[in-house]
């Protein structure tokens, strides 16, 4: 026996980490890298959430807090979760983490048995079925298409689920394809749950504000409140306050589970940062005026990229909802061979080849569950997205 967890042998590390990572290297070594691979706003956290840390600091609220968040991000939770998605939670019912991914792990970890299933629509993010095997659990991937928006469908969801289904996770706006849920289309989805007392639903709301073009952000239990004892609703500060690197996420659920989260996390991190807590209150109660004019520049920037992306060569990228993402199809790119001689078999070899070649920085489809595509993050300058949309285009129109 090896001296490593046997553990560790059912999970892969992060595709966009590793991505990112190796565009670091390649800067570092003097080439000209554009970076597309990261998750996370380019915009600064506004100044007065960074006031708010500042004076938690200098107040002394620098111990240890209540394992799963104080009373006062608790209480802005619970009356975000009010104002804008018509919830109503007690603190009881809510937990918070040091990020989205630790409060998605607890919910997990404190959930499934060898022999639990998750359903898990693909495109997913990387973590959702790394986190499900982790547990002993078996994550189910239902492939959704480009033809469907990268949406799971009624029919597709009750065909997935067995008895042995505990959870189904939801993300809207989604990472990587941006793709967001109408009322609709998730009423047709919970009319589903509702049929199968036995399966949870997870959802991922941590693109919530990230929406464009008058599209109109609803979570599943808002939709179908019967599904309320049933359901996690998890969410953070990371993406809409542009707060990545200060690590709060939430959820709420039922105490019961909320709970189970708290022991784990007790055994685990305990508090998450007391400092970015306060920082966290702030960002839930103070002006929200910011997030709209940050949506118009990510909006600009959708379109651009989108545009471009469809004039390249062998590439067709739909116009997503939400997120900061897109998830254009590589399919006509395939077979052929680059410059330097290397043929195109996979998105993979193809995000590979643009990285070596042009120096543009993005994460193929595979890692996401689905082929052949690849995520761009436009979560930066339009000054980087035009230079690397161009070398796509470069890169495409090399192709022999």
């Amino acid at each position: 026996m090896g001296f490593l967890a046997d553990s560790l042998s059912r999970i892969k590390p992060s595709a966009t980490i590793a991505v990112t990572d190796k565009a670091r290297e390649l800067r570092a070594a003097g080439r000209d890298v554009i970076g597309l691979g990261a998750g996370e706003p380019d915009f600064d956290t506004p100044e007065n959430i960074k006031e708010a840390a500042i004076r938690a600091i200098r107040e002394g609220k620098t111990k240890y807090t209540a394992i799963d968040g104080i009373p006062e991000l608790k209480a802005a939770i619970a009356a975000k979760l009010k104002r804008e998605n018509h919830l109503d939670y007690a603190p009881s019912e809510i937990s918070v983490g040091t990020g989205g991914k630790q409060v998605l792990f607890n919910a997990l970890m404190a959930t499934l048995n060898p022999g639990d299933e998750v359903i898990i629509p693909a495109p997913y993010w990387v973590s959702y079925p790394e986190i499900v095997s982790l547990a002993g659990a078996t994550p189910v991937i239902v492939p959704t298409s480009a033809e469907a928006e990268f949406k799971l469908t009624a029919e597709a969801l009750e065909a997935a689920i067995t008895p042995q289904t505990k959870w189904l996770i939801l993300n809207s706006p989604s990472n990587p394809s941006g793709a967001a849920y109408s009322r609709d289309e998730l009423k047709a989805l919970t009319d589903v749950l509702m049929k199968h007392e036995h399966v949870w639903v997870l959802t991922d709301d941590m693109y919530e504000h990230l929406i464009y073009d008058d599209f109109v952000f609803t979570t599943p239990v808002e939709v179908e409140p019967g599904l309320k004892a049933r359901a996690l609703t998890l969410n953070g500060v990371s993406k809409a306050y542009a707060m990545t690197g200060w690590r709060i996420g939430y959820a709420a659920g039922p105490t019961m589970l909320v709970k189970a989260m708290a022991k784990l996390q007790s055994q685990s991190t305990t508090n998450p940062s007391s400092i970015s807590q306060w920082a966290a209150v702030e960002a839930l109660n103070g002006p929200q005026d910011f997030i709209p004019r940050n949506c118009e520049i990510f909006r600009e920037r959708r379109d651009l990229v989108v545009s471009m992306l469809n004039q390249a060569a062998g590439i067709t990228c739909l116009k997503p909802e939400g997120a900061f993402y897109v998830f254009p199809s590589c399919e006509g790119t395939l077979g052929k061979t680059t410059n330097s001689g290397k043929t195109l078999a996979t998105d993979e070899d193809f995000v590979t080849a643009l990285l070596e070649e042009e120096g543009v920085a993005v994460v193929h489809g595979s890692a996401f569950g689905l082929s052949p595509f690849f995520r761009i993050s436009y979560a930066v300058s339009n000054e980087a997205l035009e230079e690397a949309c161009h070398r796509i285009q470069r890169f495409c129109a090399g192709l022999r």
